[in-house]
């Protein structure tokens, strides 16, 4: 027989890991804190954390960050013990490092994983999940399953430097929109154009991974120097239409800081390690 699971919050990635646990033929019970909570077809619904987890030799998180996870896994220590812990919420990786060294403390097997696609992909093709710390099959979750290593906050590690990347890249979406529409440009108008600076950042991804790797930042295709006279030129604009253009002089400060340093000539890449040492990395 499939091994039973239990899911422990049905939020909308929780409610669609059930699901897909469900319809893979584990035998799957649920919990959630507010009970009005829809859950899926084919699971058994737990009257308390502690009856969820005895119900299964795996339990599986998904809840809104680690310390509403420490709360609510409180509530069945006893139960939890000599069992497998996989946790998939978002945090920092210390945080993980720090549930997992309260696992290890209470005889349970942990597991740290990340999500990095949306609810509709779980059980399909198209979904991709990161783990560390203990090795677990999530096969039924679908997609792609990637074993990242013993560090238990390693997962956590991957999934906010891809935050970051998603949330800094929506942010300037927002932001460019702004511009263009004090300038009386519509959305629709600067969309097409937009979407084909979009289709830069994958090679952008991969040069920049390239000269880290290899720590080589001369003759670049785009120089610090040059780069920075086009944020001032931003920075410019926004200003004149009073429009709020705090990251980019962040960003600007940082370059600055690497021309004052002598990397002016450098490519873009420079400013990573320039975020380094300005951090004592």
């Amino acid at each position: 027989m499939t091994e039973a699971v239990t899911v422990l919050g049905l939020g909308p990635m929780g409610y669609a890991l059930a699901a897909a646990f469900a319809q893979a033929g584990h035998p799957t019970t649920t919990w959630n804190r507010t009970t009005t909570r829809p859950t899926p077809h084919g699971t058994t619904r737990a009257a308390s954390v502690a009856e969820a987890v005895a119900a299964s030799p795996l339990t599986v998180v998904c809840l809104i960050d680690y310390d509403a996870t420490r709360a609510v896994l409180a509530q069945a220590e006893d139960k939890l013990k000599g069992r497998h812990l996989v946790v998939l919420t978002s945090g920092s990786p210390e945080s993980a490092r720090e549930l997992a060294a309260w696992a290890a403390d209470h005889g349970i097997t942990y597991t740290d994983g990340a999500i990095m696609t949306p609810t509709e992909s779980i059980g399909t093709d198209a979904a991709t999940i990161l783990h560390s710390g203990h090795e677990v099959d999530l096969a039924a979750l679908g997609g792609t399953q990637r074993f990242l290593g013993e560090d238990p906050g390693r997962a956590a590690g991957y999934d906010v430097a891809l935050l970051d990347l998603f949330w800094t890249s929506v942010a300037g979406v927002i932001h460019s929109f702004a511009m263009a529409r004090a300038e009386n440009i519509t959305p629709a108008e600067l969309a097409p154009f937009a979407n084909g600076i979009g289709t830069l950042i994958p090679w952008v991804v991969d040069e920049i991974a390239g000269r880290l790797e290899t720590d080589q930042h001369g003759d670049g295709s785009s120089n610090i120097s040059s780069a920075a006279a086009g944020m001032a030129h931003i920075i410019e604009t926004a200003a004149a239409h009073e429009i709020d253009a705090s990251v980019l002089r962040a960003v600007h400060a940082l370059a600055t800081r690497a021309i004052d340093a002598g990397h002016g000539a450098d490519d873009v890449s420079r400013l990573t390690r320039e975020l380094e040492r300005t951090s004592g990395s």
